[in-house]
């Protein structure tokens, strides 16, 4: 089983998260951020990952040491959990769509930390989430994971479906960079021999 445990305590946030790649896509989220929550869980079902998150944060302040520090710990937890990447696929890809919106998601772990990032979000806010924090989310979770992740709005006006389009083409896009290869044997998919 491949699995990534973070704990990291802040003076901003408080985060105890467990993933496990192996899973069937059970989702224990409590982030104190209602649609955050919902996001994540989306994640984790469309990616067939067991995710446990608790998340104490300062958001008397507003949400974003939440959503960013959620962002570096699942970053860091798909890091620790794959290790040398030994026989992953280390590609993924998916076009998807939401009702009208339509995401595109490409994803390599690469090793090299990048984000594309073009979405047009029309509200500020969705219940108490800032939509701007889409990206940041995104950032420190690339930054964390090692990861090259380009994520475009093709299409939409609902933000909350533009939004829920993008966190369930990261889930399977993820799903499908993490999975085992069997053609691999094991072997780093890099002609570098590492990544």
């Amino acid at each position: 089983m491949r699995i990534g445990a973070i704990n990291r305590k802040t003076k901003e946030t408080d985060i105890q998260l467990r993933l496990c790649l192996e899973g069937t896509g059970k989702a224990d989220v409590d982030t104190g951020v209602g649609f955050l929550d919902h996001m994540l869980t989306l994640f984790a079902s469309h990616g067939r990952f067991d995710l446990s998150l608790a998340c104490k944060g300062d958001l008397q302040v507003d949400c974003h040491h939440t959503v960013e520090d959620i962002g570096i710990c699942l970053g860091k937890a798909f890091s620790e959990a794959l290790g040398d990447m030994r026989g992953i696929y280390r590609y993924g890809d998916i076009v998807l769509p939401m009702d009208e919106a339509l995401i595109l998601c490409a994803a390599d772990f690469s090793g090299r930390p990048y984000l594309g990032y073009t979405a047009e979000l029309y509200a500020e806010k969705v219940g108490t989430f800032d939509t701007e924090l889409v990206e940041e989310f995104l950032l420190a979770f690339v930054r964390n994971a090692g990861l090259t992740l380009h994520v475009r709005q093709l299409a939409g006006t609902n933000t909350h479906h533009i939004i829920e389009g993008i966190f369930k083409a990261l889930g399977r896009t993820m799903r499908r960079c993490v999975a085992i290869d069997p053609q691999m044997a094991g072997e780093v998919p890099s002609t570098k021999g590492v990544l």
